[in-house]
């Protein structure tokens, strides 16, 4: 198949890249979900870093009267006439954030069995919808989750200690909303696509107690505020479980996920010659730990044909963690990339593109970076040492300085990391 070396191996990595964050664009995925207008008032409350586009999108398709409020992520709005967005911070919550959750909670208040509410939930939530627990203060909310941050805990874990010192997750936003019928749409980011791990899950029920809160705290050896420790050892964090009589009117729909953005990623790479395979989905570990394993993969395609023959682009998506030990500017995808550019060690036809769907890996304002079999030679004329960048969590400068940075602005949607081994 020699047709296939005629696209530009980094061209066709940013191709790939693109088609799996326009596939997750809420314009596409969220108007065949919605259901027909109530009898009565229609209200729209949701946060995520998706939800300002997805609130732009319902507005867009909805026949009748509308109201409500969003959150979203700085620099995330979209215009919108009927619904109101609010801007807060991402990854530690900020006093807008607080604000903005409290109005949200007041927006439910009242409703009769008439009215629906539809509830726009994305990656990212978790940090927007910020209402502390009985007791706990916004600086407590903020220095527990730059704990879990930095602790290595997977997202899963992340989302169970939050959701059990919040008064707003795991479901409690949801019972607020009863007795009028909840629709929740949802755009995962989470491996697995459990509801209740997306945004911490505020309007679904949560089969997780205060105890594997706990569990999970000590594990990773996190110091907890006096006040977020007596309220899961009292249990009085305890969250809405299935069976709750105030969620029995509430239905659930995935509009788009990882998988989708694969596939769509994959009918490119097909296009261009190239054979797509789906490693999966929902892989995690640490992020450097990921990329020995696939460059492993990698170079066995590579150097043996197998278990794929070349050309071929090797996808996966889900989410990595990094362990935070030196003092660089973190991202999970560049860190891949860089432990992946360390294990390859310049295997010849081998390219690689890493990055976060919502344009923003770790802090910064990048999406990831791209990989090229001269990686690590053009480092090394330039003085730099893959290594030190790797032990200090400092892949962005390495990749920036290379210029293999790659930067989209805010895509408006978030199905998690993405990457792509090509291998030509």
């Amino acid at each position: 198949m020699t047709h296939s070396c005629a696209t530009d191996p980094r061209a066709l990595l940013r191709q790939l890249f693109d088609a799996a964050v326009a596939a997750a664009q809420p314009a596409l995925c969220l108007p065949p979900h919605l259901p027909p207008a109530p009898k009565g008032r229609t209200i729209v409350i949701g946060a995520g870093k998706a939800s300002a586009a997805m609130a732009q999108a319902l507005e867009a398709h909805w026949p009748g009267p509308l109201e409500g409020l969003v959150i979203t992520r700085y620099g995330y709005q979209q215009p919108c006439q009927r619904i109101e967005i609010v801007q807060a911070a991402h990854p530690v919550p900020d006093p807008a954030g607080l604000q903005a959750t409290q109005r949200l909670l007041q927006a439910v208040q009242g409703l009769t069995a008439d009215d629906l509410v539809i509830a726009l939930i994305s990656g990212g939530g978790s940090s927007l919808l910020v209402a502390p627990g009985a007791g706990l203060t916004l600086a407590d909310k903020q220095n527990v989750n730059k704990a879990l941050l930095a602790s290595g805990a997977s997202i899963a874990e992340m989302n169970c200690v939050r959701r059990h010192l919040s008064s707003i997750k795991g479901g409690r936003l949801g019972a607020a909303c009863y007795p009028a019928p909840l629709l929740t749409l949802l755009i995962s980011d989470v491996p697995g696509d459990s509801p209740m791990d997306i945004a911490s899950g505020p309007t679904v029920a949560d089969s997780t107690t205060c105890l594997d809160a706990l569990d999970i705290v000590s594990r990773y050896q996190i110091t907890l505020p006096g006040a977020a420790r007596q309220l899961l050892e009292s249990g009085a964090g305890e969250t809405v479980k299935p069976g709750d009589v105030r969620l029995q009117n509430s239905r659930v729909r995935m509009i788009t996920a990882p998988q989708m953005a694969l596939e769509a990623a994959a009918k490119v790479a097909q296009a261009a010659g190239y054979t797509p395979c789906i490693l999966g989905d929902s892989l995690e570990g640490e992020a450097r730990d990921v990329a020995k394993v696939l460059g492993g993969m990698a170079r066995q395609v590579a150097l043996r044909g197998q278990p794929f023959q070349p050309p071929c682009v090797l996808l996966s998506g889900g989410e990595t963690t990094v362990t935070l030990k030196g003092q660089g500017r973190g991202g999970r995808n560049v860190e891949f990339l860089l432990s992946l550019a360390v294990t390859l060690a310049g295997t010849p036809g081998v390219y690689a593109l890493a990055g976060d769907t919502d344009g923003v890996d770790g802090v910064e304002e990048i999406a990831g970076a791209l990989l090229t079999p001269d990686t690590l030679a053009r480092a090394w004329a330039q003085g730099l040492n893959p290594r030190h960048f790797l032990d200090h969590n400092d892949a962005h400068s390495f990749f920036q300085t290379l210029g293999d940075a790659v930067v989209t602005g805010p895509t408006l949607t978030n199905v998690n990391d993405f990457r792509a081994i090509l291998i030509s």
